[in-house]
Formats: C-alpha cells, sequence, structure tokens
C-alpha cells in the first residue's frame, strides 16, 4: 500500500510540475484584479477562489533564551487548476480526489550564529483533508498535512515541522493590517490587470518554541505578514522581484518591492510603502525612493548571483538605511513543489530617518537570479 501511495505522489508531481506549467498561461476565464480591493477584516484573511493564485507569507527574526539570533519563514500557496468555470464540464458523479485547488507550502530557518539554513517543502491537492483553508468563528485556517497557520481575533499561529527543524509560535498584531497601493489594490505592471491584492501584518510580537537538530529553546521576537492574491503572471519582458520588509527601531516599518526588468532596469510599477509608528501608511511610487545595491553573493548550489547588500533612500522622510544579510545563504530551493529557487532571508538595518539614527531587521526576497539575471553593482 506504502508503494501505491507512492507512486500516486510522483504522478502527481509530475502532472504539477510539467504539465500545469504549459496551461497556466491561459488567464481567460479567472477573475482579475482591477481596482480598489476594498478589504473587510476577518473575511479577506480567508481564501479567494477564482483568483488564479495566492498566499499567506510569514517571515520573522527571533531570540531564544541566551542570544541567539534566527530567522524563520513560513509560506502557504494555493494555485488554482482552471478557471471556476471548468468545473460545470467535469465528469459526473464527482470524486473525492476532485479539487481546483492545489496547496504548496515552504518553511526555513536561519540559524545565524551556527551560520546554517535549513528549508523543508510540502505538496499536496485540497481533498481528503490533506490541505485546505477555512474560516469558522472569525478565525481563518490555512493547512497543509500538519504544517497550518491560524488567524484569530487576537494572535496568529504557526505550526510546522521536518526533519531538521520545528517551530510553534504565537504571533500578536500591534498593528492593524496595513493595506497597500489603492486601497489594497498594487499595481504589478503596465496594465490594470496586471494587479494584486495587497495588504500586511507589518508587526507581530512573536514567541514560541523553535527546533533546530533536535535542540529546543524558547524564542520571542518581531515577525511579518503578507497576504495577496491575483491571477495576472509577470508580464513579459520581467524577470523577477526583489521584496523588502523592514521593521525599524522607532517603531515605523517599510515595505518595498523593484520589479525587474529582463535588461535590468527596474518597471515603473515598482512601490513602496511607508507605516508609522501609529500605523499611518504612506504610498510611495517608484520614483519616491531608491535602492542601490552596494555587493553581491554568488551561490556555489545554483551559480546565481544576488545582491548581498543595499541602499535605501526615501528622500521624503529622510531615510538612509543600510540593510546587509544576517547569512549569505539563505538560498531556497523549492525542486519538489514549485521548482523554483530563490532567495529568502533575514536582515539588519542601520542608518539614519530624519536625521536620527535608527535601526532595525527584516526579510529579503529575491527571485528570478537563478534564472539568468546577475545582480547590478
Amino acid at each position: 500500500m506504502t508503494d501505491f501511495k507512492n507512486i500516486i505522489v510522483c504522478v502527481f508531481l509530475f502532472l504539477f510540475l510539467f504539465i500545469r506549467p504549459l496551461i497556466a498561461e491561459d488567464e481567460n476565464g479567472f477573475l482579475t484584479v482591477s481596482g480598489p480591493c476594498n478589504f473587510e477584516f476577518p473575511r479577506d484573511h480567508g481564501a479567494h477562489p477564482g483568483y488564479r493564485t495566492e498566499w499567506w507569507y510569514y517571515t520573522g527574526n527571533l531570540r531564544s533564551d541566551s542570544g541567539n539570533h534566527y530567522g524563520f519563514q513560513l509560506t502557504f500557496f494555493r494555485s488554482q487548476i482552471c478557471p471556476p468555470d471548468s468545473q460545470n464540464n467535469w465528469p459526473q458523479p464527482a470524486s473525492r480526489w476532485r479539487t481546483q485547488q492545489i496547496y504548496l507550502a515552504h518553511a526555513a530557518v536561519s540559524d545565524i550564529a551556527a551560520k546554517r539554513h535549513f528549508q523543508a517543502e510540502m505538496v499536496s491537492r485540497q481533498a481528503l483533508g490533506l490541505a485546505g483553508a477555512s474560516i469558522r468563528e472569525g478565525t481563518f485556517v490555512v493547512h497543509l498535512n500538519k504544517w497550518s497557520a491560524q488567524i484569530g481575533p487576537n494572535a496568529h499561529l504557526l505550526s510546522a515541522n521536518s526533519d531538521e527543524f520545528s517551530f510553534e509560535l504565537s504571533l500578536r498584531p500591534e498593528k492593524q493590517p496595513v493595506v497597500h497601493g489603492q486601497s489594497g489594490y498594487s499595481l504589478k505592471g503596465s496594465t490594470p490587470d496586471r494587479a494584486s491584492c495587497y495588504y500586511s501584518f507589518t508587526r507581530l510580537a512573536g514567541s514560541g518554541e523553535l527546533s533546530v537538530l533536535g535542540e529546543k529553546v524558547r524564542v520571542a521576537g518581531s515577525a511579518w505578514m503578507d497576504h495577496e492574491y491575483s491571477t495576472a503572471l509577470l508580464e513579459p519582458g520581467l524577470r523577477g522581484w526583489d521584496w523588502f520588509s523592514l521593521q525599524l527601531s522607532d517603531k515605523s516599518e517599510i515595505m518595498a518591492f523593484l520589479l525587474r526588468a529582463d535588461d535590468g532596469r527596474v518597471h515603473p510599477a515598482s512601490s513602496a510603502t511607508v507605516v508609522d509608528a501609529a500605523g499611518q501608511t504612506q504610498h510611495l511610487n517608484k520614483n519616491d525612493f531608491d535602492v542601490i545595491v552596494l555587493d553581491t553573493w554568488k551561490s556555489r548550489r545554483s551559480t546565481a548571483r544576488y545582491p548581498a547588500r543595499w541602499r535605501l533612500l526615501v528622500a521624503s522622510f529622510a531615510v538612509d538605511l543600510d540593510i546587509v544579510p544576517n547569512l549569505l545563504d539563505q538560498e531556497m530551493h523549492t525542486i519538489n513543489t514549485s521548482g523554483i529557487t530563490y532567495w529568502e532571508g533575514s536582515v539588519a538595518i542601520r542608518g539614519t530617518k530624519n536625521g536620527r539614527p535608527v535601526e532595525g531587521q527584516g526579510y529579503v526576497e529575491m527571485t528570478g537570479y537563478a534564472e539568468g539575471f546577475d545582480a547590478p553593482l
């Protein structure tokens, strides 16, 4: 029976990894984002079937009682296979295995002091309780096997485990959800439908238990959560993005993303959000901020060359930040799920804001470099 299950899993992975990309380019029939999202919570913490892609993204920096520093990531992706109306043409009777939704999950821990980065991944269909998302009595739950994230009225609860690491974390929001762009409408390309609905919890006070190679420690720190859904793929000519989630010591935060073109230029749809200590936001267009690459790092495993130090400038807030990875090798290799290699890692921040010294911590994500795009200097 175990061998049969393994065969089924292998066949499923082959279909997902090699057949699905051939049909995923067709966006016809999926819901599209083309204007303000007008979120309502807790409803919009939940899943949004009909849009092709959705993710719930947690990253954060934690310290043990002894002061050791850890970074963590836990992400759940929902991917819809076919447009909503296509299920009307499916044969009857319905099978319990039949589903429109595929769920993927990535998890990682960076042990900064030991200079070690661990990762794990999962994929499953939304069938037979293997994976899915639901909301009941104001609490949203997304899960894939034993990994889960819960968003309740007062806390987010995360659970993930692998052969090398595990964590159980409780994250308490210190600010209300922050909506990006225009009422959550975040432009990601040259046309109105190249967009997503996007909001974040930019400061979550975290605590719980983390284990690395069997050693359990109590941890506490700060986390960030992104929730985004869309149908649009990166438009032709775009290679990937650099995304920054930065938490500063004056209790403000900055989210910034740069869409990179094949020729190395930054796309005009790139933008940022500045969040003050009280939770008030200011949207920034591409020309309102600048990110300068100061150094690079080349992966031995993928041979990709990534930016490895940045200077972030925001003139309207007199922001001048130096951003440095806490660990150079925080590259993610998702061979068994999405097949994408990307860099997702903990960073340290020092600089000035409004003429005063400021420091902080955060996370940076970089995609597209393993596909032949070299980091600029």
